[in-house]
């Protein structure tokens, strides 16, 4: 039994040696790259995003200084829990009467790093409409609600809780850039075909990249094999006009960015895994 799984473990797909394009924001991309090259893939790194200051910090400020005034405060992503909490946290306790919302296991997951689990989070799906099917957010009348995000994002979510009867607040935690890296050694690569699979965890980011290439790049981009973290970034991508396999994780995290990337392996090689 055990030489048969042995001979199993040795016929399975691998990441070894598969050139794999990590491009989240440079902070946050070291454990998802030492994932991959535990596997042995050869990582190349390339942030698409690059999350700066908020554009006015005193309205973040003057919201928190408000904080406990709120019934509920809804994390967007990971980036607005760090910028958040680390401000909120700094010299007092988070408020007992604010209940915490997360969208997506990254959120929580960030949430959870400083020792606040989130009282709302859908448990399968990471949008705002998950959220907002959820039981702690249909009666929510009378009640003060901010979200904390980047700038700009979706109105869904504030605008459904308004009509639902809720005072909405939407407080600026982060901004969203384009890096203004060198693409040199990207281009290298690409020509050299030392590429074979990129990841990407947000629309925005895919948008980035497809721009940041230029018009030859954009050759081997749309020929190259993408994991992509939900089903929005693999509309962007066939709207954008990728013709490469893509493989859809459950989510954006790393776990599940990693086992997507075994799966996209394993069809790249013809097996079912």
């Amino acid at each position: 039994m055990a030489d048969a799984e042995t001979a199993a473990q040795s016929r399975a797909p691998t990441l070894a040696d598969r050139g794999i394009l990590v491009t989240r924001p440079a902070a946050q991309a070291e454990p998802f790259c030492e994932a991959l090259e535990s596997e042995g893939a050869r990582v190349i790194r390339f942030p698409v995003l690059e999350i700066l200051a908020p554009s006015d910090p005193t309205n973040l400020r003057a919201v928190l200084d408000e904080l406990d005034q709120f019934d509920i405060a809804v994390f967007i992503s990971p980036n607005a829990v760090q910028r958040v909490m680390n401000l909120a946290l700094a010299d007092r306790e988070w408020p007992a009467g604010t209940a915490i919302a997360a969208i997506g296991n990254r959120t929580a997951q960030e949430l959870r790093s400083f020792g606040h689990a989130p009282d709302i989070a859908p448990p399968r799906r990471f949008d705002s409409e998950a959220l907002l099917a959820e039981p702690a957010m249909q009666e929510v009348g009378g009640k003060r609600v901010v979200i904390f995000r980047g700038d700009g994002g979706r109105e869904l979510l504030g605008d459904t809780l308004r009509e639902r009867g809720a005072t909405v607040t939407f407080a600026e935690a982060y901004r969203r850039g384009r890096p203004e890296g060198d693409t040199g050694d990207l281009m290298y690569a690409f020509s050299r075909g030392q590429i074979d699979i990129i990841t990407i965890t947000s629309g925005e980011g895919l948008r980035n990249l497809y721009e940041m290439v230029g018009k030859l790049g954009r050759m081997w981009l749309r020929k190259t094999p993408l994991v992509v973290g939900s089903e929005r970034i693999a509309e962007i991508a066939q709207e954008l006009g990728f013709k490469a396999a893509v493989e859809t994780a459950e989510d954006p995290t790393d776990a599940s960015m990693l086992a997507a990337a075994r799966r996209l392996a394993a069809r790249l090689d013809g097996s079912d895994g």
